[in-house]
């Protein structure tokens, strides 16, 4: 393994940690300082989701996150993406402070949410619509999206009439049809089949390099978070923090034959590992 990847046990000193999650300040597209978030259950209860989560993103780096469930990953992307709030810390979008939902950010759920009584063009044109964008310019450009992400020709079907994969395009090229800096992704192709997710990582890193957006992708999966990732952002059970990240030191052209390699497997094994300490694996 390359002397450039770096490895944080979760009892790392907090200088160290500091240094390695954070990009250089001026030119960072995102960054989290001291995020906390607390809950009410409804016994009244304070739960704590997310505590001191510190990391910020290069211009144009693909960031992955991993951790167990519950510890807070699509917490963390809601307060990037402006449509939840964090209790304490700052959040900031190309080196500004993040007040809520901006046009300079897309967003890809779990499920890609179509509307059934639009078309797939339609669907892409939402964002569009809801900001009040330039109808002609916003239609130029959800074509393009939808040439992009393979679904030239699809523009007038309805989302029964296409597979979950399909779909899943569809709300990538929603996302993108505003043309944001920052696209955000919670666990967009959880729900697929092993091979169509396959097939989908390798369709959002051609995407991606299309685009040029940073992108920061949320997952249950160590393979796809190495995979995808130029960093992983390894997380505790709650209350999630950080307790790793690694610089994903693989060539930038991905083709799937690298899952086999023994230095993949080694960065696999090692999240895994420091995973498995902090109790993600149990």
């Amino acid at each position: 393994m390359s002397s450039n990847t770096l490895f944080l046990a979760a009892d790392a000193p907090l200088a160290a940690h500091a240094a390695a999650a954070a990009s250089p300040r001026g030119a960072a597209a995102f960054g989290f300082d001291g995020i906390h978030k607390t809950y009410r259950s409804t016994d009244g209860q304070a739960v704590t989701a997310l505590q001191d989560v510190s990391f910020h993103a290069a211009p144009g780096e693909f960031l992955t996150v991993v951790g167990p469930s519950g510890c807070g990953k699509s917490t963390l992307l809601r307060i990037l993406a402006g449509i939840a709030q964090a209790t304490s810390g700052t959040v900031s979008v190309g080196g500004k402070p993040s007040t809520g939902p901006s046009r300079e950010i897309g967003v890809v759920f779990q499920a890609p949410v179509l509307l059934p009584w639009r078309t797939v063009l339609e669907n892409t044109l939402v964002p569009a619509q809801v900001q009040r964008r330039d109808m002609a310019v916003a239609r130029r450009r959800a074509l393009d999206y939808l040439s992009m992400v393979g679904l030239k020709g699809f523009e007038g079907k309805y989302p029964r009439e296409l597979s979950g994969g399909m779909q899943q395009r569809v709300g990538i090229a929603r996302a993108l049809v505003n043309d944001p800096g920052l696209l955000l992704m919670d666990e967009p192709f959880g729900a697929l089949d092993a091979m169509t997710r396959e097939t989908m990582n390798l369709e959002l890193l051609r995407i991606k390099a299309q685009s040029g957006a940073t992108v920061m992708l949320v997952t249950h999966s160590i393979p796809e978070a190495v995979f995808l990732g130029d960093r992983v952002v390894v997380m505790s059970p709650r209350p999630g923090r950080v307790t790793q990240i690694v610089q994903v030191d693989l060539p930038a052209q991905r083709t799937l034959d690298m899952i086999n390699t023994d230095a993949f497997g080694a960065y696999v094994s090692g999240i895994r590992g420091n995973l498995n300490a902090s109790g993600g694996l149990d």
